[in-house]
């Protein structure tokens, strides 16, 4: 116990005897020792607040930082969605303002030829409409099969290709390919296989040959598939017979869309 001269003094002039004196210093002793320890835990408590405080701080800004990268990113993200949208447009744009002038070269030139990329000589056919229209893929494989080997037999009658409806709507339905797409190419290519310039080829396809229908109808489409994304567009055209691609082009879509 810490008392002042004075603070001592007075404890003596008010107590009644020793006892009572004694009695007095132990319980201030007691008071001073629960203040001490309330006091140091006090400072105890403090020093741990401190200590939450700057954690939380801390875990404050990381979090801050946190979404300020995420918000970057996602910043970034969008500006890359928008420019592929931007640029997917203006491809759609060019694609269909190419096809449109193809239709336009077309009617100038129907009732002439050009040269197909297997050398043969085609008629200029000018289409109905720019594009072939979708195709419903919304039907199971038998429904589609069946559907479109009915139409496309229908559009082969006579021809030396008669019959491989079902080959060409089967090979179609697997590989992902518009089912018209491969029929109309050998019509444009070879009057529908009447002048292959090479055995079962009737789509000016290379160098290549085949020993049966089925094996150059399944090859043509999966080629179509991994070559030109499965469907008459003009860029394709511009691949598959680039000296005379708008012919080539309305011809192919004439075709596909009489069938």
């Amino acid at each position: 116990m810490q008392q002042s001269g004075g603070g001592l003094l007075e404890l003596l002039l008010a107590s009644d005897d020793f006892y009572d004196l004694l009695s007095t210093i132990q319980y201030l002793d007691v008071i001073q020792a629960h203040s001490t320890d309330a006091l140091d835990e006090l400072v105890a408590l403090e020093g741990e607040l401190e200590m939450t405080r700057a954690s939380l701080s801390s875990q404050m800004e990381e979090a801050r930082a946190r979404q300020d990268e995420a918000e970057a990113a996602l910043a970034e993200a969008n500006a890359a969605r928008a420019e592929l949208q931007a640029r997917i447009a203006a491809q759609a744009a060019a694609e269909a303002a190419e096809r449109q002038a193809a239709v336009e070269a077309a009617k100038k030139d129907a009732g002439n030829s050009f040269t197909t990329e297997s050398g043969n000589q085609a008629p200029v056919e000018v289409p109905s409409s720019p594009n072939a229209g979708a195709i419903d893929w919304n039907v199971d494989r038998e429904t589609f099969i069946s559907t479109w080997t009915a139409r496309i037999d229908a559009y082969l009658a006579g021809s030396p290709l008669s019959g491989q409806g079902h080959t060409f709507a089967e090979a179609a339905w697997e590989y992902g390919v518009d089912p018209r797409f491969s029929p109309a190419i050998s019509t444009v290519e070879s009057s529908t296989g009447r002048y292959c310039f090479l055995p079962h080829n009737a789509w000016g396809w290379g160098n290549v040959s085949w020993g049966s229908w089925e094996e150059a109808i399944w090859a043509h489409v999966a080629g179509l598939a991994s070559g030109y994304g499965g469907q008459l567009t003009y860029a394709g055209a511009l691949k598959y017979c680039p000296p005379n691609a708008d012919h080539w082009y309305t011809s192919v879509l004439a075709n596909m869309q009489r069938i």
